[in-house]
């Protein structure tokens, strides 16, 4: 099996802003590029407008005060409110659009990878805990939402309204200019060199996240495991070293992100001291285009230019750790699926239960085969029972039949049809496999029964119960068949958890049933239930039985003793135990 990746070990550490991941984006936004379009126009309206305000301020300090013409100070006072309106109406009309276009797009996002999910081969959720997969699909998707909600017309704004307010600054004041771009420019590349720290904080923090997570969700899903084995304790010291590392990197962000406001308040500080200083010296030394009102226009553009700075270096931030949060969203999207229908698949049908391996090897990781040169000939409706040590390769002999895993040579063969030329709706439909940890829905017993046939009847789903004595503790509960499971099946035994999955392939009605372990979680009672039942479950149906309990598999027409990559011992039980080997030390 592949190596898997745990909630210990760093991964997914940010890269250089991939533009190659954003290129990608593209397809997704097109449908809504118009009114992209509006929202850029609309911004650039809104900077223009913000620009506009510091010149009519100028207006009131060199004319209306001196002039005492109040009329026009009632005009520019409306043109500033006028002027103030448009920007709040931008700025709503922005997010509202923006966000209603971010949410479309990532809700697109979202489907993409969940349905990519039902089509990923298991090797790829062995290679990764399942609290890094939930977190790549729900906290990296969030943040992109956030980013393309919020972020991707802003960007551009921001470096416009630089440029419309230097070209404003320009045409009043070359020397103020000059004063303001001397105190940004610092201002820009102490910033910058902060958010570039903060940025690589931020990867690691959001590693050590990922770490946590993966160790909660299995922390949830072995709750019972963990207390019955006095796990508590230990795991409680894990999650507070995991945590705390989480808690360290945040609090070396939060740190640095304090400095942000610092640095821009001494270098504003600096600024207005400079501007104030040179518009006094130019306006002794008879320059008339500085005056009161130039410097109070200035002061406004010094904001308005060093603001949008200040959010350029926290959106670069944000972008860099998008790219890499893209990059992981589409490296799920884009895992190989390897194991799919081809073109021409066969749909498979009137299935007898012939099954063959022929020549096979196998093995999860390159170079170490679990299987070797395997060969196994089963006719229709016989039942073969697979047992020998533990990682001897049972259950991989028959997650081939199923294609849960495509064998590496040789082939499996269903009626004298590889299982790779049939298609894997009609294979699985004719393929029933029963584990040992049945999965229980949330939902009604009806609708758990009914899962892998959503159009059968109650009658149907009732007699299958009835087959397997199901029905016995169904009747039981307060609502029968209707009453409503919790997640996971919370609430009912682990014998009446696997009648229901026994209940639920009975209806399904497969041509060939395996068993992997089936019975190895419940109490005799149940096992003797199910023993009755199965008699009546495998008549005329081709079955493969893995088990520990050689009570199962006794009356099996074949027992193969699975070791040393391939078949050590075969017979009936009856022959097997005259060898006095491999299979007899089991008894």
């Amino acid at each position: 099996m592949a190596s898997r990746n745990t909630y210990f070990k760093d991964e997914e550490i940010e890269k250089k802003v991939d533009i190659k991941q954003f290129g990608r984006i593209i397809k997704y936004i097109i449908p809504y590029k118009n009114m992209f379009i509006l929202v850029s126009v609309l911004m650039l309206i809104g900077a223009v407008a913000s620009t506009v305000s510091p010149l009519l301020l100028k207006e009131i300090i060199n004319k209306t005060v001196i002039t005492e013409d109040y009329r026009q100070l009632v005009l520019i006072i409306t043109g500033l409110i006028v002027l103030s309106a448009i920007e709040i109406a931008i700025t709503y009309i922005h997010q509202v659009l923006m966000g209603s276009a971010g949410h479309n797009i990532i809700a697109r996002i979202r489907e993409e990878v969940f349905y990519k999910l039902q089509e990923l081969p298991f090797d790829y959720f062995d290679s990764k805990p399942d609290g890094k997969i939930v977190v790549r699909v729900t906290d990296y998707v969030n943040d992109l939402a956030n980013f393309f909600t919020n972020y991707v017309v802003l960007f551009v704004v921001y470096i416009v309204k630089i440029i419309v307010v230097t070209i404003f600054m320009l045409m009043i004041s070359p020397q103020l200019t000059l004063v303001v771009l001397i105190t940004v420019v610092p201002m820009m590349i102490c910033v910058f060199a902060l958010r570039k720290v903060i940025r690589k904080l931020f990867t690691l923090q959001r590693v050590k996240n990922s770490n946590r997570s993966a160790f909660l969700v299995e922390s949830i899903m072995g709750e019972k495991i963990a207390k019955n084995y006095n796990r508590t304790q230990e795991n409680k010291s894990i999650y507070e070293r995991i945590h705390n590392d989480s808690v360290q990197y945040w609090l070396k962000i939060f740190y640095r992100n304090e400095l942000n406001t610092p640095i821009v308040e001494i270098f504003w500080n600096i600024g207005t001291l400079l501007l104030y200083g040179t518009a006094l010296f130019l306006m002794l030394h008879g320059d008339t285009n500085v005056n009161a009102g130039v410097v109070v226009a200035f002061t406004s553009y010094m904001s308005l230019f060093s603001g949008p700075i200040t959010q350029i270096a926290v959106i670069i931030q944000q972008l860099a750790q998008v790219s890499s949060n893209l990059e992981q969203v589409f490296d799920t999207i884009d895992y190989p699926v390897d194991i799919r229908d081809k073109k021409d698949s066969i749909v498979l049908q009137n299935v007898k239960g012939q099954v063959d391996f022929d020549n096979i090897d196998f093995a999860y990781e390159e170079g170490i085969n679990i299987l070797e040169n395997f060969n196994l000939h089963v006719k229709p409706g016989e039942t073969i029972a697979l047992v020998g040590p533990t990682g001897a390769g049972k259950t991989t002999v028959i997650n081939m039949i199923t294609r849960f895993y495509d064998v590496k040579k040789g082939s499996v063969k269903i009626d004298g049809i590889d299982v790779r030329d049939v298609t894997m709706e009609s294979l699985r439909r004719e393929v029933g496999v029963l584990m040992q940890d049945p999965f229980i829905f949330k939902g009604t017993i009806m609708d758990n029964i009914r899962y892998g046939r959503p159009d059968a009847t109650d009658e149907e789903c009732i007699e299958a119960s009835k087959t397997i004595f199901a029905d016995k503790f169904i009747s039981r509960l307060s609502d029968g068949y209707y009453h409503v499971l919790e997640e996971r099946g919370n609430g009912l035994s682990a014998g009446e958890k696997q009648l229901l999955s026994f209940a639920r392939i009975i209806l399904k009605n497969p041509s060939v049933i395996i068993l992997d372990e089936a019975t190895s979680s419940i109490d005799t009672e149940t096992e003797n239930l199910i023993q009755q039942a199965l008699d009546i479950i495998l008549r005329g149906k081709t079955a493969f039985i893995v088990a520990h309990r050689l009570s199962t598999i006794r009356n099996a027409d074949r027992i193969l003793y699975i070791a040393n990559k391939g078949i050590a011992e075969e017979g009936s039980h009856a022959e097997l135990m005259a060898k006095k080997g491999l299979y007899y030390a089991l008894n």
